[in-house]
C-alpha cells in the first residue's frame, strides 16, 4: 500500500479548514500535516512539513495564494499547488496557474472529486475543472489578444497527431478520456504528452494549455 499523500490546507476562513480537515482525515490515502490561515504562513509551514500537495485559497491576508504559490514553488518545486476558489475573479485564478499551481477546483465541489483531483496533480499531471476551464482560457484570450500567434516559437513543430491530443489535453481531458476520443491506446497517448510538454518547453498540463493559447494551436 502506499504512503499516504501529504496535504497542507491554506484558507483563512476556519468554518471551511474545520469541514475540509475533517472529510480528508477520514479518508486514508491522505495525511493532513499542517493548515495555515494566510499565505505567509502557508510558506513557513510548507519547508517545515514537505509536503506533497497544498491546497490554497486565493484571497487571504498578509500574503495571497498567489504570491503564496510563487514562493513557495520556487522554494520546493516538486511540491504541487490545487486552488480551491469561489472563482469570484477569473483573472487571479489565471494568474495562480501561471505561478505555478498545477489545477483547481471550486470550494463546492463533491468531496470525491477534490480527492480525484488531488491524485491527479500529486502524479504530476494538471487538474481543470471542466465547468470553468473555458472561462481560464477565455481570460488568457483576452489578455494575449493583441499578440499574434506564433507557432514558430517552438524549437521542434508539433505533429498532427500532437496537436489533436493538444487540443483534447485543452479541454480538460485526461490521458484515459483523450486515448477514447482518439482510438489510442492510453499507453500512446502518455507518450504523446510526454513529446509535447517537451516541445513546448513546459512542466505540465495546465501550463500546455496556455502555452498552446497563447501559440494560436486553440
Amino acid at each position: 500500500m502506499s504512503s499516504p499523500i501529504r496535504l497542507i490546507l491554506v484558507d483563512d476562513q476556519n468554518l471551511f479548514r474545520e469541514g475540509l480537515r475533517t472529510i480528508l482525515e477520514i479518508d486514508d490515502r491522505f495525511e493532513m500535516v499542517a493548515e495555515a490561515s494566510n499565505g505567509q504562513h502557508a510558506v513557513t509551514l510548507a519547508q517545515e512539513h514537505n509536503p506533497d500537495v497544498l491546497l490554497m485559497d486565493l484571497n487571504m491576508p498578509e500574503m495571497n495564494g498567489i504570491e503564496a504559490t510563487q514562493a513557495i514553488l520556487q522554494a520546493q518545486p516538486n511540491a504541487k499547488v490545487l486552488v480551491l476558489t469561489t472563482f469570484d475573479d477569473d483573472e487571479r485564478v489565471f494568474e495562480a496557474l501561471r505561478a505555478g499551481a498545477s489545477g483547481y477546483l471550486l470550494k463546492d465541489t463533491p468531496s470525491e472529486q477534490l480527492a480525484n483531483a488531488i491524485q491527479t496533480i500529486h502524479r504530476g499531471e494538471s487538474y481543470l475543472q471542466p465547468s470553468v476551464a473555458s472561462k481560464v482560457l477565455a481570460e488568457f484570450n483576452r489578455l494575449s489578444k493583441t499578440t499574434r500567434p506564433n507557432r514558430n516559437q517552438l524549437i521542434e513543430p508539433l505533429s498532427l497527431r500532437e496537436e489533436e491530443v493538444l487540443l483534447l489535453l485543452s479541454q480538460g481531458k485526461n490521458n484515459k478520456e483523450i486515448a477514447s476520443s482518439l482510438f489510442l491506446a492510453t499507453g500512446t497517448v502518455k507518450n504523446h504528452v510526454s513529446n509535447i510538454l517537451g516541445k513546448m518547453g513546459v512542466e505540465d498540463r495546465t501550463q500546455a494549455a496556455l502555452k498552446a493559447k497563447e501559440l494560436g494551436y486553440i
